[in-house]
């Protein structure tokens, strides 16, 4: 008797390899990172900056809400839906999806970008008190946090009543809670508006330099002028957002795009994680300025420019070169990059290198999915390259 085939494909479905720690990760995750961008906003505000403080540095209920915070994080995400909407730019086409069709994307971050820095000018010249962000971060945090839960639970909703096919391999397990993490749905869609493609690199990516740039300004107010440290830090993270936007057409063959599903775990990361993790530098240089040599600061920007080697020319390297000595340059140069975001906080406190910590983590993990990926799609020819090329991030150590 031949099987059913819709019987086979739901079983695989169920039997597919759950990531992230699969249900106790779906349960651990959305309590445990909100709670920890909650504590290192606290940590970097306060005097001894120390993520090992004991009791740890709790804020009060007055100072996790602010009336004007969720209106400042809707009004943000309203602009850049607009924004997104507006016909700026080119219109490329995703890969071929499991119906053999494509979707379209506006390619016009880039623009985004840069209007939102026209917006910033102007607040700027009328006089806006954009320091005031460094008091409003805790508030926007939780802000953030709610929009993601309440985000996700909409979008695994509105998943029930999707086509199969517009379905997420590893997000439609049957269990709930892994489920609603790790996203059902792989390209949700308000009818041209593609909600993944969105968040990915708009409001969280963009909102991270507002963040940084508000930093800076409270620092201003504080000192009379920015220091170099935080000059540093806030021109290396936009040279990151704005290259990552230039080059927004790459996202569409990411495996956030391509792979995963929707849920609350790019959700958090995109709207609340980045923007209020990424630049914990800034942050904490306003409560913790540092003294930086112009030495210091010419070595910091080559390492920060070493980036550049790893991941613009990776085509022409593909055989020698970086490529020659790890598999994924790329990362090695994002680690590099991160390694140079931290530096011009100096090295008395723990709190600025938890980037570098996290994005090793991060990558590290990450390699290993493209392995298993890589394996499953290329086979004998990937053990092949792999004893050819055996270091996977870090020459000669991994």
């Amino acid at each position: 008797m031949r099987p059913n085939s819709k019987a086979l494909k739901h079983r695989s479905l169920q039997d597919t390899e759950k990531e992230f720690g699969g249900s106790l990760g779906a349960v651990c995750i959305p309590i445990f990172l909100p709670l920890t961008v909650l504590f290192l906003i606290c940590v970097s505000q306060s005097p001894e900056a120390s993520v090992l403080q004991w009791p740890p540095p709790l804020p009060s209920t007055g100072q996790l809400w602010e009336p004007l915070a969720p209106v400042l994080l809707l009004g943000w995400i309203a602009l850049h839906a607009l924004l997104y909407m507006v016909p700026l730019g080119k219109v490329s086409e995703g890969l071929v999806l499991r119906d053999g069709t494509r979707l379209k994307y506006p390619i016009n971050g880039f623009h985004g970008l840069c209007i939102s820095g026209v917006v910033l000018m102007l607040l700027l010249g009328l006089g806006a008190p954009l320091g005031y962000l460094f008091e409003l971060l805790l508030p926007l945090a939780v802000c953030a946090i709610a929009v993601s839960f309440l985000f996700s639970i909409y979008l695994y909703i509105r998943s029930f009543w999707a086509p199969s096919h517009t379905l997420a391999l590893g997000g439609n397990t049957g269990n709930p809670l892994y489920d609603f993490f790790i996203g059902r749905e792989l390209n949700p869609r308000i009818g041209n508006f593609d909600l993944k493609y969105f968040c990915e690199l708009r409001p969280g990516l963009i909102g991270w330099v507002l963040i940084n740039f508000g930093m800076l300004m409270k620092e201003v107010e504080l000192r009379g002028s920015p220091s170099l440290a935080m000059i540093l830090v806030n021109g290396f993270q936009l040279l990151y957002v704005a290259d990552a936007l230039w080059n927004e057409e790459a996202v569409l063959t990411t495996m956030d795009i391509v792979h995963d599903g929707f849920g609350f775990m790019l959700v958090f990361g995109d709207l609340a994680w980045v923007p209020f993790t990424y630049g914990l530098q800034a942050a904490f240089l306003v409560m913790h300025p540092q003294a930086l040599s112009s030495l210091g600061a010419s070595t910091i920007v080559v390492l920060n420019g070493l980036e550049t080697i790893a991941t613009a020319t990776g085509k022409r390297l593909l055989v020698s070169g970086w490529w020659g000595l790890v598999r994924h340059p790329n990362y090695l140069g994002d680690l590099l990059m991160a390694l140079a975001w931290s530096l011009p906080c100096g090295f008395s406190h723990l709190l600025p290198y938890f980037y570098v910590i996290y994005f090793t983590v991060l990558l590290i993990h990450r390699e290993a999915r493209d392995e298993r990926q890589c394996r499953a799609k290329y086979g004998l020819a990937w053990d092949t390259y792999c004893r050819r090329v055996p270091y996977r991030i870090f020459p000669y150590i991994y």
